[in-house]
């Protein structure tokens, strides 16, 4: 039983404890329909099998369960498993059998990040200063995927409060890489990448402020969409770095990643910086491999970022990405290298300017309102001792950073130049953008490395973001999707490309990955766990 390994945190499973009650016919993982809609969408088949009655929801539901039952004690993606899942599978085929209105996402089973509110689940951002915090209310992107028809298994791992990039800071379990257990999923939406990796789930939400979507995206082999700043509501995501946090989408093809987008974009009268532009539809730009021209892609311009594939990256790493750039001009592209002067000065920024809008916006952590609160005489005491005991190292590190980038005196030296390096970043970007349809890169230097490997050197760490965070100061789209692997002896590593767009361009980005990814020949981007123990 999950129950039994969990610590320190309750682990809910009382509907996968229902499973053990079924008879032996029906405790057995349904197959998935085998009926695969034009473009490669999990999303797709399951809507058509479930109107066509090839298969209920409540199957459906327990497929997944049976492989999250058997999964999660090695993986740990979730700390909180929803106990209502078959009772809202029941409810859907409920509706398909009395013809009522179904939503775009019915059936498809959703793992959602623990920094994104959820109010019928607990939300604690992986830290011990919310442990059993439950949210009164739903985030909006939350509202709008039930409103879909989907339904949210669980809450997944995450770094502390998104501060990390390997899942090794959650203040409750450490998550491991599908494709190698010894090995770390990314962050900090680890746990949404590993649970979608290990088909724990059909699709996930995550946060990425610096990358945490796409380089989680590239170490567990799945595709991972960051949208532009803007297109999806904020409301009921934990604050970190509010200039830079977005909400984005985790699925097992780009179809996928693009109907989850489509679903939770859009203007929200409860977040300010949300954009009142149009949504468009996003699934109009999948079309069947085998209705494809010779040169899909004939005519667009693609930039390699130059200094994404020098020094300090990974031959094999950079191997693979060039791979996909040939793969690209087989399609119809013009692959040129383009030179972004200011990308190195990316990394330093976004930790001065993440830092400090962290030192803000965690202030609300007190004690005194919600969260975990110690005994003491007077104000200041209950203050600090509760943030003491309820905040991790890194987030504790992080705040004072934060705050000493702000302090009198060190304002202008730190935090404006910081604002005026984005600037620079920006503009560069706009310029390279200018020539070019989209940019490419790695998601990542390295593909996945060991857990504890650099738990203990956070320069490291950092360094290990600079593919990414440059978009998130620029506010731009990107897509990261599996292009190869690194051989690791034991296992082979997935990689994932990067690809850059313009402001609301997500529709151009999901357009050429799609076509990409269908094209690609001869990868199959199932973890060994998954491929030799269950059915997929």
């Amino acid at each position: 039983m999950l129950s039994s390994i969990h610590t320190p945190r309750l682990l809910r499973f009382s509907n996968l404890k229902s499973l053990k009650c079924l008879s032996t016919s029906q405790s057995q993982p349904t197959p998935l329909p085998s009926t695969t809609p034009p473009p490669h969408s999990q999303i797709l088949t399951t809507r058509k099998s479930l109107l066509s009655r090839e298969i209920s929801a409540v199957d459906l539901a327990t497929t997944f369960l049976h492989r999250l039952n058997h999964t999660e004690p090695k993986i740990k993606s979730f700390l909180y498993i929803s106990d209502v899942v078959l009772k809202e599978a029941e409810e859907i085929d409920r509706k398909i059998a009395a013809n009522e209105e179904v939503g775009p996402l019915v059936g498809v089973l959703i793992g959602v990040k623990d920094n994104i509110c959820t109010c019928d689940m607990p939300s604690t951002a992986g830290s011990k200063i919310l442990e059993n915090y439950k949210p009164p209310f739903d985030a909006t992107v939350v509202g709008n995927v039930k409103e879909c028809g989907g339904i949210v298994v669980g809450k997944t791992n995450m770094d502390e409060f998104g501060m990390g990039s390997t899942t090794e800071g959650s203040a409750y379990q450490v998550t491991a890489n599908p494709w190698d257990l010894s090995r770390v999923p990314g962050g900090s939406s680890g746990g949404s990448a590993a649970a979608v990796s290990a088909r724990q789930c059909m699709v996930s939400l995550g946060s990425d402020t610096g990358g945490s979507v796409r380089q989680p995206a590239s170490f567990c082999g799945v595709v991972g969409l960051k949208p532009t700043y803007g297109r999806v509501s904020r409301y009921g995501l934990m604050a970190y770095a509010s200039s830079l946090d977005v909400i984005g989408c985790f699925g097992s093809s780009v179809a996928d990643a693009g109907i989850l987008l489509h679903a939770i974009s859009g203007h929200d009268k409860f977040d300010a910086t949300s954009s009142k532009r149009e949504v468009p539809d996003f699934a109009s730009q999948f079309v069947a491999s085998d209705h494809l021209d010779s040169k899909p892609l004939k005519g667009l311009r693609v930039g390699l970022i130059r200094e994404t594939i020098e020094d300090g990256v990974d031959l094999e790493v950079i191997s693979s990405i060039r791979g996909a750039a040939s793969h690209l001009e087989e399609l119809g592209c013009t692959v040129t290298e383009v030179s972004l002067p200011s990308f190195s000065l990316g990394l330093p920024a976004y930790y001065i300017l993440a830092s400090s809008e962290s030192s803000s916006n965690l202030s609300r952590y007190d004690g005194v309102r919600y969260g975990k609160q110690v005994v003491a005489d007077e104000l200041n005491s209950l203050y600090g001792e509760s943030r003491a005991g309820g905040f991790g190292s890194e987030v504790k590190m992080r705040i004072l950073m934060g705050t000493y980038g702000l302090s009198a005196g060190y304002y202008d030296a730190y935090y404006k130049r910081a604002q005026q390096v984005r600037t620079l970043v920006r503009e560069s970007f706009r310029a390279a953008l200018d020539e070019n349809d989209i940019l490419i890169s790695p998601a990542a230097p390295s593909a996945a490395y060991k857990i504890g490997e650099k738990k203990n050197d956070p320069l490291s760490m950092y360094a290990g973001d600079i593919m990414t965070v440059n978009v998130n100061l620029a506010g731009l789209p990107a897509l990261v999707l599996p292009c190869g692997f690194v051989d690791n002896k034991s296992v082979a590593l997935p990689v994932g490309i990067q690809m850059i767009g313009a402001a609301f361009e997500e529709e151009k980005l999901l357009k050429v990955g799609h076509i990409f990814e269908q094209t690609l020949q001869g990868c199959s981007f199932i973890p060994p766990l998954v491929a030799d123990e269950l059915p997929c």
